[in-house]
């Protein structure tokens, strides 16, 4: 198929109106960088007439150079009793100093007299008079045609005389938007259908939300229906259950339809530019989103692993490289043979018999039954799997250990004490910090100094506690997961026990001794 659609990104206005999302200035530069890096048609950078952040990303932004993207000014028709030289909402859009303009307007008659509280022919008049307006200003107006399908579905002639009033007043398309996010793909096909006949010359757009979990499913549907220009956000972001994922879109686009929406080398980006947007956002990443998510092309079942390692296309349904994404192959108690070995190789340990497999699976069967999880811990497996092959013996032997705990207002101080066998010396050492756990890794490395002074490097970046088993209240078992780095590699690792400074040694001698035949190695 030959068919051209524009990518149109809503990520820095429709984005930010999801809960938990939002950008400074500087962040709203950076995002509209990164992408213009994919080659989308148009980012609508914001409001321009509704808030200070978003009038100062528009000074900010013309400063800027884009190579492939237009950035555009969004707002809205010109208010009831205002002429369009009077309202100031359309004279901020003019002060943006975009060559591209949107114009959101009412396309519903139940919106029509209920939210303004005007007649229909009174909001026609609306649309007409801005986008007639802007069009004498601005290079290029799109008409948001907002509440469009309820609208069609409610008074179909009124729906689409608002689509003819914009088209006649200049617009260069109109988009129309599944405001609610209730509508069907069959819905949207019928409607989009309808309304290309209109005009098949001009730009027709689609905006969908996710309400329904089939915001992306609307948008290609409409593709196929007569739309050539597709809007969305990075991740989905949005307000509600956000909108539709504008990377889903264009990977199902350019990989499965045939229809170039960004070019395919650019396609590349796509997983890079989701994390550096979810990075900024600093949202917890989604790892189940399709094609650009941690998990989208992540393996666990021992007969999947086996079919992919020969084939990936067996329970792949994309090169994952194809999105600048990756293969990974999870370690648990679902593992066989083939992922045992699969991760061998990707952590580079060499020197794993057959015989030894086999014990490493059957280990980990065994860990897991007991509250442990591998998944991602591969420091951790590392060190389980070089243990059983005899490429490891613990450099570390704890004698004993000893924790008080004294809660003084408003802060709690611990002593640690331990006593460790190492290179068959004894050496004890106490130390105290906040919290056990903490006083327990200074103690610890107090220790190891003599032996490992490099050890002081290392520092916890993050640390995850989670009951396994809730029956039996604070004595249910608990794991802890610690990530640790040392400033240029990162690894984390895993401790199970039903006392949770144990479950924290664990966890932390884990991540020690894997420095250590790191360092050796």
């Amino acid at each position: 198929m030959s068919k051209k659609v524009l990518a149109y990104d809503v990520t820095l206005r429709d984005g930010t109106q999801g809960e938990g999302v939002s950008f400074s200035i500087e962040d709203k530069i950076r995002v509209s960088h990164k992408i213009d890096e994919l080659g989308v048609a148009y980012i609508e950078g914001g409001w321009p007439g509704s808030n200070d952040r978003d009038e100062g990303f528009f000074k900010a932004v013309q400063k800027e150079t884009y190579n492939s993207s237009k950035i555009v000014a969004f707002g809205s028709t010109r208010r009831v009793n205002n002429s369009c030289d009077d309202d100031l909402n359309i004279q901020s859009l003019l002060s943006a100093n975009t060559s591209v303009v949107t114009i959101v307007g009412k396309t519903w008659d139940f919106h029509v007299t209920e939210a303004l509280g005007i007649t229909n022919e009174e909001n026609l008049e609306l649309i007409s008079d801005t986008i007639q307006y802007l069009s004498k200003r601005a290079d290029e107006v799109f008409f948001d045609a907002e509440h469009f399908f309820d609208g069609f579905k409610a008074n179909k002639k009124y729906a689409t005389q608002c689509i003819k009033s914009a088209l006649n007043a200049g617009a260069k398309g109109v988009v129309l938007c599944d405001t609610n996010g209730g509508s069907t793909p069959w819905e949207i096909s019928e409607i989009v259908s309808k309304i290309r006949k209109i005009d098949t010359k001009s730009i027709l757009g689609i905006h969908t939300h996710n309400d329904s979990d089939l915001g992306v499913a609307n948008a290609l549907q409409a593709v196929l229906s007569g739309a050539n220009q597709v809007q969305g956000t990075i991740n989905g972001y949005g307000e509600r259950c956000g909108n539709a994922n504008l990377c889903s879109i264009i990977a199902n686009l350019n990989l499965k339809m045939g229809i170039n929406c960004i070019a395919d080398a650019n396609l590349r980006k796509l997983y890079e530019v989701s994390n550096y947007i979810n990075d900024l956002a600093n949202l917890p990443k989604n790892n189940k989103l399709p094609f650009v998510g941690k998990s989208a092309f992540a393996h666990k079942g021992g007969i999947h692993v086996s079919a992919v390692v020969k084939n990936n296309l067996t329970y792949e349904h994309i090169e994952p490289t194809v999105v600048g994404n990756s293969r990974r192959i999870l370690i648990s108690d679902l593992s066989g043979k083939s992922n045992v070995r699969y991760k061998l190789e990707e952590l580079n340990i060499d020197g794993i018999t057959d015989e030894d497999i086999s014990k490493i699976v059957n280990e980990l069967k065994t860990l897991e039954n007991q509250g442990y999880e591998f998944e991602g811990v591969d420091a951790s497996f590392e060190l389980l799997a070089k243990r059983i092959s005899g490429g490891y013996k613990p450099k570390i032997e704890l004698i004993e250990s000893e924790i008080n705990t004294r809660q003084i207002v408003p802060s709690t101080k611990s002593m640690a004490r331990v006593k460790i066998k190492i290179n068959n010396e004894t050496i004890e050492n106490t130390a105290t910090g906040l919290g056990p756990v903490n006083a327990l890794d200074i103690a610890l490395r107090g220790a190891l100094m003599k032996y490992y002074p490099h050890l002081n490097d290392i520092e916890l970046t993050d640390y995850k506690v989670r009951v396994v088993t809730g029956s039996k209240g604070t004595e249910s078992l608990v794991r802890v997961i610690m990530e640790s780095t040392d400033g240029e590699n990162t690894w984390s690792t895993i401790g199970v026990s039903r006392d949770i400074v144990e479950a924290s040694w664990k966890a932390l001698i884990d991540s020690i001794e894997y420095k250590l035949i790191s360092q050796s190695s």
